[in-house]
């Protein structure tokens, strides 16, 4: 890494990153041209790069990949959780070669371009990696230009001035702004092999005259629908295969903003209230989410929270959280399920965390990181509330903890009348 002086990129560079220290990483820029200022942080998932870079909960970052060859399988329609990227950037060790696979329908590089995101490819991310691991996630710069002029000092002075993610409410940018259903008119269920995304109504919850369950005969046409509890899901940045998930378990889900009154998600009638993932400050967010959090909990209906919904819930139930030095990214973080010390693959994306020291009574912690012991998990032990601090819908990824979506709804249907 060099400092910030040269203005000039070396030979072959079309591509930097410049960190707000002063650092300055040269690479091979691709997918779209300019420049985009946030947080570097790395994610050591081998697959799934779609998924990352479109989920919301990577707003305000750039992700550095420690698996080298990313792109390889291209890029397709179905392995998204948004409409665009919300990650800012990637950096990887390889440049982005032709795909192999057979549901790809472009180049992982043309996706980015055609996304306005940038990429920088020949940079040895074990070294960025380990700076991270070691000082910390940095404020950073990542620039892409054809030609390789850069004007790094001014770049230095964009990464200097960002403020962080410590006290930023990114929940409202990538939040919907309206009411709507999943699913409706359209596919809502999870995604299976030969068969693609399931059927709205068709996916769990069915009746199949002695047939095998759902999970060997996932859309059987002759299956008797049950009702099915009604899910208002609260969207702080949700992944699109968390409704999914939903789906399978059995529930009919709603979509509210972020900044939905208790009065417009109660109007809903809901059965159960789902608190969604998302990025930036949860201290920030729950300036207005806490309020509404609370008001819910004190109807008694079931709550089932994932990542920034976690943090969430734990603030509304007077716990704090703090800002991660480097923060959790990942398909492969070890969970301890403290109830029978059973241990959960998980994915994980998340910056800041849960201080177990300060829930209150009546909180009890559920499950724990076997990488530095922080909090991955609680419940409530007077009101149907739980969550955790980790990804179960995550796909592609660890499929360990999809049973929460089916312990969700059963709590809802234990209690409907």
């Amino acid at each position: 890494m060099a400092d910030a002086k040269p203005s000039a990129a070396p030979e072959g560079a079309t591509g930097v990153l410049v960190l707000a220290s002063g650092e300055v990483v040269w690479g091979r820029g691709f997918g779209a041209e300019g420049a985009a200022v946030g947080e570097v942080c790395f994610h050591t998932a081998m697959t799934g790069y779609q998924e990352v870079m479109t989920d919301p909960s990577f707003a305000g970052q750039m992700v550095t990949f420690t698996f080298p060859h990313i792109g390889n399988v291209g890029a397709n329609e179905e392995d998204v959780e948004a409409d665009d990227p919300h990650a800012l950037g990637m950096i990887v060790r390889e440049d982005v070669t032709a795909p192999s696979n057979f549901r790809a329908v472009e180049r992982l590089d043309g996706w980015m371009k055609r996304h306005a995101r940038i990429g920088l490819s020949g940079v040895d991310t074990r070294a960025l990696t380990r700076r991270i691991r070691v000082n910390g996630a940095p404020n950073a710069v990542i620039a892409h230009a054809a030609d390789g002029v850069f004007d790094v000092p001014a770049l230095l002075a964009m990464a200097q001035g960002w403020p962080g993610l410590e006290g930023m409410d990114l929940a409202k940018d990538v939040s919907t702004q309206m009411h709507y259903g999943w699913g409706e008119g359209g596919k809502s269920g999870t995604w299976r092999l030969g068969f693609g995304y399931g059927d709205t109504g068709l996916s769990t919850s069915l009746e199949t005259n002695g047939e095998a369950g759902p999970s060997s005969q996932p859309f059987v046409s002759s299956a008797v629908e049950k009702p099915r509890p009604h899910v208002v899901a609260i969207d702080y940045g949700s992944k699109r295969n968390i409704f999914r998930n939903l789906v399978d378990a059995g529930a009919k889900v709603s979509v509210m903003p972020a900044t939905a009154t208790f009065e417009q998600i109660m109007a809903l009638n809901p059965d159960g209230i789902f608190l969604s993932n998302g990025p930036g400050d949860p201290a920030a967010t729950g300036e207005y989410a806490v309020p509404v959090i609370r008001q819910l909990l004190d109807t008694g209906k079931p709550l089932f929270g994932i990542c920034l919904g976690h943090q969430l819930l734990a603030l509304a139930v007077g716990g704090t959280t703090t800002k991660m030095f480097q923060g959790h990214r990942g398909a492969n973080h070890p969970v301890k399920r403290l109830s029978d010390g059973a241990v959960e693959i998980t994915s994980m994306n998340h910056g800041f965390a849960v201080e177990r020291d300060s829930l209150p009574e009546g909180v009890r912690e559920t499950h724990v990181s076997l990488f530095d012991g922080s909090n991955a998990g609680l419940e409530l032990t007077d009101r149907p509330a739980f969550s955790v601090q980790y990804h179960p819908e995550a796909s592609p990824g660890p499929q360990d903890s999809f049973y929460l979506f089916e312990r969700f709804v059963s709590l809802i249907t234990a209690k409907a009348p």
